[in-house]
């Protein structure tokens, strides 16, 4: 099946693809939380949808990236940092970030569930870099950054 852009030039379209639960993708194991790929851009041709899970206190530090982010939070608090402020999102919230926005988040209480949605490939190759390079249990926060960095990760080391 082919689609047309704008110029009238014929582009392969992506093929319709359903994820059943027993056919789950493996987690990845990134900065202390798993996370599931469940469309990636190449099989979507655009966007990437991603299953996520937290122990309390897991979560990334402060960061930016060229694409747009958006996460439905299913279960538990989880507390999220948009450049100097900070929300907290209970069940039923969504939270959307335009690209280049400083953010982080913080699974709370008890761990918590949620579903993210970028607006490009990208992160799910990263996400796959982090879970071959860096040790879940002892994060190296050079090495996340150097790997980060040609995917257009810009990360904010915390103060101190």
């Amino acid at each position: 099946m082919s689609k047309t852009d704008l110029d009238g030039v014929a582009q392969d379209a992506p093929a319709p693809f359903i994820v059943p639960p027993d056919q789950a993708p493996r987690a990845l194991a990134v900065v202390g939380e798993q996370i599931s790929v469940l469309a990636s851009g190449a099989k979507t041709g655009s966007y990437e949808i991603f299953h996520q899970v937290g122990p309390e206190g897991s979560g990334p530090p402060p960061h930016a990236h060229p694409w747009d982010e958006s996460f439905y939070v299913l279960n538990g608090q989880i507390s999220f940092g948009i450049d100097r402020d900070e929300h907290v999102a209970v069940p039923g919230t969504l939270v959307h970030l335009p690209a280049g926005s400083t953010h982080w988040f913080r699974f709370g209480p008890g761990g918590g569930e949620m579903i993210s949605m970028t607006s490009r490939e990208g992160a799910s190759h990263m996400f796959t870099d982090f879970d071959r390079e860096i040790s879940p249990e002892n994060p190296d926060l050079g090495r996340l950054i150097e790997l980060g960095r040609p995917y257009g990760l810009t990360v904010f080391p915390p103060a101190g």
